[in-house]
């Protein structure tokens, strides 16, 4: 089933709603005006308050996306598909939760 691709101007946030941005290691394709992101690329979190009950702050900084293509590349690297399994991360490498995709463009898909 094709997904959608991921690009620098993709929206998304951590399940405790800060928010997320992408960045782009490669900026030669793009996808809708915006670089594709591809296997390797990263986003950072800023504004979630997530704290234990301990009172410990335990915040997303980083999404890790991992839903590549098996058949597109952009410079030579798979491209990044939306994918349910992305996940947000606290400083201390723990995954948070699910990244939530709040703008994707829908113009280009693939497998």
């Amino acid at each position: 089933m094709s997904r959608e691709i991921i690009t620098s101007a993709t929206r998304t946030q951590c399940p405790h709603g800060g928010t997320g941005t992408l960045s782009a290691s490669k900026s030669k394709v793009l996808v809708d005006g915006a670089p594709a992101l591809v296997l390797g690329d990263e986003g950072s979190v800023a504004g979630c308050s997530f704290t234990l009950p301990n009172g410990k702050p335990q915040p997303c900084v980083s999404q890790k996306l991992l839903g590549a293509s098996s058949k597109v590349l952009a410079e030579g690297s798979p491209v990044l598909l939306k994918n349910p399994a992305d996940l947000s991360y606290s400083a201390e490498n723990i995954p948070q939760g699910p990244v939530t995709w709040s703008s994707v463009q829908g113009k280009v898909k693939a497998l």
